[in-house]
């Protein structure tokens, strides 16, 4: 049995998810009705830029497992693409890697989302990652290079792939 096969019965079992980032396996408890509602609402405000030069679709998905080149399995809050994750993939693990992920920063579970989960979305080629605190409101941008940009929410924030979110 594999990972994936591993964490979807946890998840039937016992209503926690499991991820594997970097051979570091975590669990969650299931979101709150709060968490849900803002990633819908972030979902709502995912548009391609009016000034955008590459052909994405701006397709996005939400808690969705994403297993990365080098084996590791996470379900970001939000993962957009380019395009749709082929036929075959789109009932198992999706391996297209996204574009950009948001991460609504969850209450108890703040290092799996800012001390593993931004420094592995990086390291694997994620050009733009999110997270979203909804307790202070800070919504902070990394970017592979460059120094992270800390906004309030709401904020407007554009992605290299050439969408964007109101976050």
């Amino acid at each position: 049995m594999d990972f994936f096969e591993l964490a979807q019965q946890v998840e039937e079992l016992s209503g926690v998810k499991l991820e594997r980032a970097g051979g570091m396996t975590t669990w969650e408890a299931f979101p709150s009705y709060k968490h849900q509602d803002r990633i819908y609402k972030i979902q709502q405000a995912i548009r391609r830029r009016a000034d955008a030069i590459y052909d994405c679709a701006c397709s996005h998905v939400s808690d969705a497992y994403v297993k990365f080149p080098d084996g590791s399995i996470k379900r970001p809050d939000i993962a957009i693409f380019c395009r749709e994750p082929d036929e075959d993939e789109q009932d198992g693990a999706v391996t297209l890697l996204p574009e950009a992920i948001i991460e609504i920063i969850s209450k108890h579970y703040e290092d799996k989302d800012l001390k593993v989960g931004v420094p592995f979305y990086l390291s694997q080629g994620i050009a733009d990652v999110v997270t979203l605190d909804m307790a202070t409101g800070t919504v902070t941008h990394f970017r592979p290079g460059q120094p992270e940009q800390v906004h309030a929410s709401p904020v407007t924030l554009a992605f290299a792939c050439g969408c964007e979110a109101t976050i």
